[in-house]
């Protein structure tokens, strides 16, 4: 599974669920912004790469939407609904992803072993 994250600047939300998920067995995540001039911008070649896009929040995802739609058309592309306020590796937010994200994608947890099940009908 190949996972991009998505976030305004890929400085702390979408670099720590990327380092997070890289962890995880059979999983292959990188990271990156959606703002003009920064060091990671989303493109062509990011979204072919990945399986699932996950993006922060709704802004985020309104403008992949946009420039990508052809692209994304075998792409799941989801929202996780995580705001701008939690600095990188902050506890809470990799909390925050390890419950969001596998409402998305098929993953191994990370400690149990257990499969994770994707939600067929989330943020799309």
């Amino acid at each position: 599974m190949r996972i991009l994250f998505v976030c305004s600047e890929n400085r702390l939300r979408s670099p720590t669920a990327a380092a997070v998920f890289s962890e995880y067995e059979g999983v292959e995540a990188i990271s990156a912004d959606t703002n003009a001039g920064c060091e990671q911008p989303v493109s062509g070649d990011l979204i072919e790469w990945a399986d699932a896009v996950l993006v922060m929040e709704r802004p985020h995802r309104d403008k992949i939407a946009r420039r990508f739609r052809d692209l994304l058309k075998d792409k799941k592309l989801a929202v996780l609904e995580i705001p701008d306020r939690f600095e990188y590796m902050d506890p809470l937010l990799v909390k925050l992803l390890e419950a969001r994200v596998p409402r998305y994608v098929r993953i191994q947890a990370r400690h149990a072993g257990t499969l994770l099940h994707a939600l067929d009908d989330g943020d799309a």
